[in-house]
């Protein structure tokens, strides 16, 4: 089954877009060049929204902060084991899919 996240043409060259999925927000953003990638909206320390800054996600809230390309932490409140997650995801057309049960 799959679920359309955005359009590929609304992703930004930097930074991300933030779109509704399933009454919750990811974070959807280029990586590498072509690459698109799709990351939950939430800090793992008190369950902040965060902003996509200079390759980092930031928590607004307390300044935690993670790194966009592996999910781990950085900095910050959040525990030091912690990591961001990245949803399952497929181009297809014009299009970024969320995709499960394949």
């Amino acid at each position: 089954m799959k679920h359309e996240l955005c359009k590929i043409a609304d992703v930004p060259k930097e930074g991300s877009i933030v779109v509704p999925f399933f009454g919750r927000e990811v974070h959807v953003y280029r990586v590498g060049g072509a690459g698109l990638r799709a990351a939950a909206n939430v800090c793992l320390h008190f369950g902040g929204p965060l902003e996509c800054r200079d390759g980092t996600f930031v928590c607004s809230w307390h300044n935690a902060s993670f790194d966009i390309s592996s999910g781990d932490r950085i900095a910050g409140p959040a525990p030091k084991d912690s990591k961001i997650m990245f949803l399952s995801t497929r181009v297809e057309g014009d299009g970024l899919f969320y995709v499960w049960g394949e």
